[in-house]
C-alpha cells in the first residue's frame, strides 16, 4: 500500500519477518486503567499487511501499559493476509489481524477467520467507516480510511504541454496512451478497488456490450501498464518526484501527494483525479482460535488510541478514523477527499469477486 514510509516498512518487514517490539514491566496497567499481572507476561501475534508501520515507541508505549509484547508479522498485500489465514484458519498464525480492507472483508467473514469483537474505544464518528451488519460490523473495527484514487505528475504533464486527464473516460483517450501504470486487482488491493470503481462507474456488460467489461478492453487497447503492486507501480513505473519511472499516470491515493512536497515548499507537484477515487477502509479484527483473546482486544482498543491515530499519517499514509486524531499540517494543505469516491456493497464484492477477476484476467492478460 501506501507511500515512501511505507514501502521502507515493508522491506524492514518482510526482510526480518518478524519485528518483536517491546518489553514487559512491572506494575503496568491495562488500557482502560486496570492492573494487568506482569509475572506472567503476554506476547500476542499481529498478522499485518506488508506496509504496517507505526514510529517508534508507539508499541513499546502499549507494551508498558498493558504488559502484553506484540509481535509483528507481515503477510503480504491484503489479499494475501486473508488468503493465508484461511488456509491456517485450523492453526491460527496469530490474535490479531490489521490491514482488511473493505474489499476483502465480506470474504473474510465468510471464511470464518475472525471472532466478534465490537471495540468500545469506538466514539460514533466512525460509524461511517463500519460494515454493513452480517458483512463485518460485528468483527471489523475500522482503523485506517483513505480514497485510492489515480495520482498525476503535474510537472510532467506541463513540460509536455498535455492537459492532464480528469475522469475515468479521459484515461481512454489517444492523449494518455502509455501514460497509465496500476497495480494488478488479482495480487494487491488498491489494484482491485481500482477495478471496481470501474465496476460501480461503467456497470455490467449488457448481452457482451459495454460495461466495465469494455471499458477495460479499451483501457487495455490504450496501453495501461499492470504491476503486481503498489511499490512496484508508484516507485518504478511512475514519473513522480520520489520515483524514476517515465509514466505520469499511476494509481496511489488522494493522501499520496502531500509525501511529494519538498521540505518548505508550497505547491504539490503531484495531484489527484478526485473522479476515479474508490473509498477504502482498513480493519482490524480477533483471529478466530486466539488463546489470548483479552490481549487482541486491548490492542484493537488501542489502535484506536491517539497515540496510534495520530501517528498514522506520517506513518501509513492514511488518514486516520478517530476524528480527534491531529494531521500533519501539510495534509490541511495537500490532501484531497474525493467528494463522492465510488463504493461496491461488500456482500456484492464478494458475491461477484472470482467472477469479475476471472473476466477482467481475459481481457486485460494476454
Amino acid at each position: 500500500m501506501h507511500k515512501k514510509k511505507m514501502a521502507i516498512a515493508s522491506i524492514a518487514l518482510a526482510a526480518a519477518t518478524v519485528l518483536v517490539l517491546g518489553a514487559c514491566s512491572t506494575g503496568a496497567t491495562n488500557a482502560s486503567g486496570a492492573g494487568i499481572s506482569t509475572n506472567n507476561p503476554q506476547t500476542i501475534i499481529l498478522i499485518t499487511h506488508d506496509s504496517f508501520a507505526l514510529s517508534k515507541g508507539i508499541l513499546e508505549k502499549f507494551t508498558k501499559d498493558t504488559g502484553i509484547t506484540v509481535e509483528v508479522q507481515a503477510a503480504g498485500d491484503a489479499g494475501a493476509v486473508v488468503n493465508k489465514l484461511i488456509l491456517t484458519k485450523d492453526s491460527p498464525l496469530g490474535d490479531v489481524v490489521f490491514g482488511i480492507d473493505n474489499t476483502f472483508a465480506s470474504r473474510a467473514v465468510d471464511e470464518g477467520i475472525l471472532e466478534n469483537y465490537t471495540s468500545p474505544a469506538l466514539v460514533g464518528a466512525e460509524d461511517k467507516f463500519l460494515l454493513p451488519a452480517g458483512a463485518g460490523r460485528e468483527q471489523l473495527t475500522p482503523v485506517t480510511s483513505g480514497d485510492v484514487c489515480v495520482n498525476v505528475d503535474h510537472q510532467w504533464f506541463t513540460k509536455a504541454g498535455i492537459p492532464e486527464p480528469v475522469t475515468l473516460d479521459d484515461l481512454l483517450k489517444p492523449a494518455y496512451k502509455n501514460l497509465f501504470v496500476t497495480p494488478s486487482p488479482n495480487s494487491s488491493s488498491p489494484g482491485l478497488a481500482f477495478l471496481l470503481a470501474t465496476i460501480a462507474a461503467k456497470g455490467e456488460a449488457v448481452n457482451g456490450v459495454g460495461g466495465w467489461q469494455q471499458y477495460w478492453s479499451d483501457l487495455t487497447a490504450n496501453g495501461v501498464k499492470l504491476t503486481a503492486g503498489w511499490n512496484d507501480a508508484y516507485y518504478v513505473d511512475f514519473s513522480g518526484p520520489s520515483s524514476k519511472g517515465d509514466r505520469p499516470l499511476v494509481l496511489s491515493y488522494a493522501s499520496s501527494p502531500p509525501y511529494e512536497v519538498p521540505a518548505g515548499g508550497t505547491v504539490a507537484p503531484t495531484g489527484v483525479m478526485l473522479d476515479t477515487c474508490f473509498g477504502s477502509t482498513e480493519y482490524a479484527g480477533v483471529i478466530a482460535g486466539t488463546k489470548h483473546a483479552d490481549a487482541a482486544h486491548k490492542l484493537i482498543d488501542f489502535l484506536l488510541s491517539l497515540p496510534v491515530q495520530n501517528d498514522i499519517p506520517e506513518s501509513m499514509y492514511v488518514f486516520p478514523v478517530n476524528p480527534d486524531a491531529t494531521l500533519p499540517e501539510t495534509w490541511a494543505k495537500f490532501a484531497e477527499v474525493a467528494p463522492k469516491p465510488y463504493v461496491v456493497d461488500p456482500a456484492e464484492i464478494n458475491k461477484n469477486r472470482e467472477r469479475w477477476l476471472s473476466e477482467w484476467a481475459a481481457i486485460a492478460i494476454p
